[in-house]
């Protein structure tokens, strides 16, 4: 049977909203979420987040809610700080609950905590606050604001009863290795064309259902920017590989994650927030030659990569 990869797909979505696609706070920075290496062996057992039916009906209950419902829609319910086709849930699977796919009960109880991306210890607000500007192509909200408030309360009954700074089982997506003749741009525009097209468009535009997007762009000026950690090619293809195509994770080989990861990332997107003088260079050399395998600031086919788009 044909394969679909649902690169960022749209996983079972809530009761309580109809325009959710659960794909999983587009996080822009895995150096605090350290990948583990993919074996064909068990697995420890991951953390287990509380169940939606042990929620208090309280204040308290109804601000989890509300950072649920903000997680999941953020482009509507968060729209003042998104600026592109991006919800927090589409990197972080099955609400923010999957293991192995960046969930928040893995990334609360760790901060605060040094980030290298902006050499500071970060607060576990301001960690959120960066996936707004980079992977929502957007503005910081307030830290003393709705928005945060809630997704916080999300976090924090999410991880009731996680130890407080020991990384769990689960917690970031499991690293695989580069394959040893590297990666293949015009092999995974085939990988592309056949099983992640049909959903994502021949163009990574994404599909919409009216103005809502019902399969993410995976590139363009409604995907994330040049400074979200999912530009980084070796984290997309760890995505890709532990939870695509949708049910069926694990399925692609370790080459073909690493292919179709580079030739999602060989395309434009929004600039790096972050640019250095006007200058791509000066970027690439300040942000981007250590953060991983990246394109940003390389050629590609002829095109310099990292001009952004409008």
């Amino acid at each position: 049977m044909k394969r679909f990869s649902l690169l960022f797909a749209l996983a079972a979505a809530p009761l309580w909203t109809v325009s959710a696609w659960a794909a999983g706070i587009a996080m822009d920075d895995q150096s605090q979420l350290t990948p583990k290496p993919a074996t064909a062996q068990a697995r420890p057992a991951a953390f287990t987040p509380p169940r939606e039916a042990d929620l208090p009906d309280n204040a308290f209950g109804k601000l989890v809610r509300e950072g649920r419902a903000i997680f999941v829609d953020t482009r509507k319910l968060a729209a003042e700080y998104v600026d592109n086709g991006m919800n927090c849930s589409n990197c972080h699977l099955e609400q923010g609950r999957k293991a192995d796919s960046a969930p928040l009960w893995g990334a609360y109880p760790m901060y605060p905590a040094y980030r290298k991306k902006n050499d500071k210890v970060n607060s576990y607000a301001e960690r959120i606050q960066g996936c707004f500007q980079f992977s929502m192509n957007g503005k910081p909200p307030p830290a003393d604001g709705k928005v945060l408030n809630a997704l916080t309360a999300y976090s924090y009954w999410l991880a009731t009863g996680a130890p407080v700074g020991k990384e769990q089982p689960g917690r970031a997506y499991p690293e695989i290795p580069q394959p040893k003749g590297g990666y293949d741009i015009a092999k995974g525009k085939a990988i592309y064309a056949a099983q992640c097209a049909v959903c994502h468009g021949d163009q990574g535009q994404g599909q919409k259902s009216g103005d809502d997007y019902v399969f993410p762009p995976l590139w363009g000026k409604d995907s994330f920017n040049w400074g979200a950690g999912m530009h980084r090619i070796n984290t997309a293809a760890a995505f890709i590989k532990e939870s695509m195509p949708l049910g069926k994770g694990r399925s692609l080989s370790d080459e073909e994650a690493w292919h179709v990861a580079a030739f999602m990332n060989s395309h434009e997107r929004p600039q790096d927030p972050r640019l250095v003088d006007g200058s791509i260079e000066k970027t690439r050399l300040r942000y981007h030659a250590n953060d991983g395998v990246n394109l940003y600031g390389v050629t590609v086919n002829g095109v310099l990569l990292g001009q952004g788009t409008d």
